[in-house]
């Protein structure tokens, strides 16, 4: 049986092949957009690079002023880093604020998690085991000792994040424009 809708139809074909033509075209001309970005590079290890796109809040601290600010980045030039509030040069930027940037910064939190955590639960089990087993509240001097030792590293290592970057030594900011014309 033959729908009335594709019997024949040469138009319908077509309106299908120019709607699928104009998804494709649109889908790959919009990734093939400019990508400029801010860099912040630390050596050459890829891994400790961090990447402020246009759009992105950015906190830094500059040379003139001397303390931070927060603005938001608006377009990059070869020379200049325009935000909604200011024009800066990468070479006036003395510091940049990055605890909600680095990725290495969730894998710390992470670990500080699961630290705190299992010695957490560690004690619990410990305490609802022996409550099931003895019908009373005993925790065991082992079980409490190591229990201990990883809630005390989780917290020691709470403080431990990386803060800021430092546009000195090794470390630089640059200007990455990445045109498709």
């Amino acid at each position: 049986m033959r729908s009335k809708y594709f019997s024949n139809s040469p138009l319908l074909c077509q309106k299908l092949f120019f709607a699928l033509g104009l998804f494709l075209f649109i889908t790959l001309n919009s990734s093939a957009q400019s990508s400029d970005f801010l860099l912040l590079k630390r050596g050459n290890n890829s891994k400790s690079q961090i990447k402020y796109h246009v759009g992105e809040q950015i906190t830094y601290k500059s040379a003139k002023l001397g303390y931070y600010v927060t603005d938001v980045i608006k377009e990059f030039t070869a020379d200049y880093i325009y935000l909604s509030e200011n024009i800066i040069s990468p070479e006036d930027i003395l510091e940049v604020d990055i605890r909600n940037k680095d990725r290495r910064n969730k894998t710390l939190g992470g670990l500080n998690y699961l630290l705190l955590g299992s010695g957490v639960l560690l004690f619990t089990v410990d305490g609802v085991n022996s409550l099931y087993q003895q019908g009373e509240l005993t925790i065991d001097r082992n079980v409490s000792i190591i229990s201990g030792i990883l809630v005390g590293t989780g917290l020691a290592l709470l403080p431990v994040r990386y803060k800021t970057f430092r546009h000195t030594g090794r470390n630089r900011i640059q200007i990455i424009q990445m045109r498709m014309n």
